[in-house]
Order: C-alpha cells, then sequence, then structure tokens
C-alpha cells in the first residue's frame, strides 16, 4: 500500500501569479518561440515555480497555459471552497494527484491532513482494515489496535487513487461512510464520527466499469458530485514548452548542471511527440536529456529515441531561405510548416492564421509530415 501524509502553510507568490495569470486567459511571460531572435519565446525560461509550496499556491508542475488547463483552473477554484466530494479522471500520468493537491491546499482544510491511498495497491482482503481500522483481536495478525486512513485524515482530505480498483464489498461501506460521516473499525460494535472530504481518481473508463458491475452505480454518483477531466498532453501542445523548461530547471538544479536551453530541433521533437505517458513521460524524458546535455544546451540526440523519430526528412539546422533547388516541394512545404510551428510553440491557431490556411488543413499536413 502506498499513502503519504502531505500538509501545506502558506502561499507561493509565484505559483499563485502563475496561476492567475492562466486563469485569466494570458500566456506566459514570452509569446514567441526562440526561433525569432527578437523575442523571448516560451522555451527560454520557465516560470519560477518553488519545490515546496504552500496553501493557496498551485503544487509543483501544476503549469498551463492551454484553454484546457485554464479551464480546469477555474473548475478547481470553484470547488476547492466548498466540501464537494470530487471525482478527478483523466489519463495516466495527466496529473490527477496534483489536482487533488491543489484542491486540497485551496480548501478550508488546507492546515489540516492529506492522505493518499493507492486503492489499486492494497490487498482485497485488507482493504477495509486499511481504510477504516481494526481493534486488536478482530483477525488473525491483529495483534494492535490500527487507526485507519478514513480516521487519519480526520479534518483533512483523503484521496483515493485509482477508485474503480477498490473491492466491492468495501465500496458499500465507503458509500456508507460518505453519507453519513461514520465508520466502524473491523470488530468494533460501535461507530466513530469522522470529518472527511473525499477526492477521488480513477484513469479507467467509468461508464465500461458500471456496465460490468465493478463500480456501484450509487457510490459513482456519490464520487462524482463535481467531476473535473484532464485532457491529455498531447492535446494542449501549448503546455509543453513551459512544462518541459520547468522540468529542465528542477533536474538541472537537481544534478547541479548548467543546462539552461533546448536546440531548435529539441523544441520542435518535444511539441510534435504525442506523449502517451502524458507529464510523466515528458518529465522523465527531460531528466534524461539534462543529464546528456553537454554545453549548456538540450539537443534533438539527448532525447528519448521514441522522440526522434519522422517520416518526413526535414533541413538541418540553420538552414535559412531560399532553400536548394534540389529541394522537393514536399520538404519545402514540410520544413517551412515546422518552423512556423516552433515559432508559435506550437500553437496551432496562430500557425494557421500565418500560413493562411484552416487549421483542419495544418492539422492534416501535420499528420501527412509527420509534424
Amino acid at each position: 500500500m502506498t499513502t503519504r501524509r502531505k500538509a501545506r502553510r502558506s502561499e507561493s507568490p509565484s505559483a499563485s501569479d502563475h496561476r492567475n495569470a492562466a486563469a485569466s486567459g494570458q500566456r506566459a511571460p514570452a509569446e514567441l518561440a526562440s526561433t525569432d531572435p527578437g523575442h523571448r519565446g516560451l522555451w527560454e525560461a520557465a516560470p519560477p515555480v518553488p519545490e515546496d509550496p504552500r496553501p493557496g499556491a498551485f503544487i509543483q508542475s501544476m503549469i498551463g497555459v492551454s484553454p484546457q488547463m485554464q479551464r480546469v483552473f477555474r473548475l478547481v477554484a470553484k470547488v476547492a471552497p466548498t466540501e464537494s466530494t470530487v471525482l478527478i479522471t483523466g489519463e495516466s500520468g495527466t496529473g490527477k494527484e496534483m489536482v487533488a493537491h491543489a484542491i486540497h491546499l485551496q480548501s478550508r482544510r488546507a492546515h489540516r491532513t492529506f492522505v493518499t491511498v493507492n486503492a489499486a495497491a492494497i490487498p482485497e482482503s485488507l482493504f477495509e482494515s486499511e481504510l477504516f481500522g481494526h481493534r486488536k483481536g478482530a483477525f488473525t495478525g491483529a495483534i494492535a489496535d490500527k487507526m485507519g486512513l478514513m480516521k487519519q485524515a480526520d479534518g483533512g482530505s483523503l484521496f483515493l487513487d485509482e477508485v474503480a480498483e477498490m473491492p466491492l464489498s468495501v465500496q458499500a461501506k465507503l458509500l456508507r461512510a460518505l453519507q453519513s460521516g461514520e465508520i466502524r473499525r473491523v470488530g468494533d460494535t460501535e461507530e466513530t464520527h469522522v470529518d472527511v472530504r473525499v477526492i477521488a481518481a480513477t484513469n479507467r473508463d467509468l461508464p465500461r466499469s458500471l456496465r460490468e458491475g465493478t463500480l456501484r452505480e450509487d457510490l459513482y454518483y456519490r464520487l462524482s458530485v463535481f467531476h473535473i477531466e484532464l485532457p491529455p498532453l498531447r492535446e494542449r501542445r501549448d503546455d509543453i514548452p513551459p512544462l518541459a523548461n520547468f522540468f529542465r530547471e528542477r533536474y538541472a538544479r537537481k544534478l547541479k548542471k548548467g543546462v539552461d536551453r533546448f536546440s531548435e530541433r529539441a523544441q520542435l521533437c518535444l511539441l510534435q511527440y504525442d506523449y502517451p505517458g502524458n507529464v510523466r513521460e515528458l518529465e522523465n524524458a527531460i531528466e534524461r536529456a539534462v543529464t546528456l546535455a553537454e554545453h549548456g544546451e538540450i539537443t534533438h540526440l539527448d532525447l528519448p529515441p521514441s522522440f526522434r523519430q519522422a517520416p518526413v526528412r526535414l533541413l538541418p539546422e540553420g538552414v535559412a531561405f531560399p532553400y536548394s533547388e534540389t529541394l522537393t516541394l514536399a520538404q519545402l512545404e514540410a520544413e517551412h510548416i515546422r518552423r512556423v510551428l516552433v515559432h508559435f510553440a506550437g500553437n496551432t491557431t496562430k500557425a494557421a492564421r500565418s500560413l493562411g490556411i484552416s487549421r483542419s488543413t495544418l492539422w492534416r499536413k501535420m499528420r501527412q509530415y509527420g509534424l
């Protein structure tokens, strides 16, 4: 079983400023990519997010300038001050636990305990004991009284990760605890009142779990009073530059290396990758790249091989117009689209407008050329 208890105490101005900028629809401090020497690009500096943020601040990697993440920030700001149960869904690696932390840190419970439990990591036979506790002698091996996780979180928040993995036998008891605020330890005859806010998360297809009978319908509706869906990273590419810079700065400090920039080709590789592992995969790739980087710059060769694959052979970095007459039309078009995308830090709306084509046409050409 994985349990973690975390508490934070006061707001971090830098993280709060970044959150407010995202919520107001503003971009990161700079607008253009590093291909334009007259501007500081999104790739040149990440907002200074502290390693140990405090109440009211979005924690660690809660960075997002895309419309999708701005909407998530607004939803978090709306629900955090309430006592509503929250269900967070999204693919693995999208940051569900970080959103749960953000909700806790902006609630009246911010100074109380935040308990995390991974439902998938607890054996079914021990789940009830871990969640509600047990009395000494309640079963073989119960050699002492044990406080359950819900009691540990009394007055604070309980984050149930992978809630769809919870045994059906425990789901009914959890539902009753959510409705009445009363829990009963294994082997006990009396109930105990707890004041706990439950935040649940899963990467499962919940409608399918309901159809298959592995998730109780009444528990689903009780947990999903307020539902937040996290978009995958491939659907919010505007967030890749600030996230990549944040991780670059984090691991440069950790490894004590002066790595302060990405090469143009590394930028493109990061922007065009689909990220099946989402933000977690990006973080791992940047950690690897910082470890390998030399001369203060992350190049495309420092990234994992899967990031460097492209079906269309593009021009070498630094080659400018006019192109050689020996190039094919496809190479010319692919290279120009690539440079425009880098210039606008992956913003397809601005790139399409600059190219004079529709977004759907741009997406079609990006797929055609592997961009």
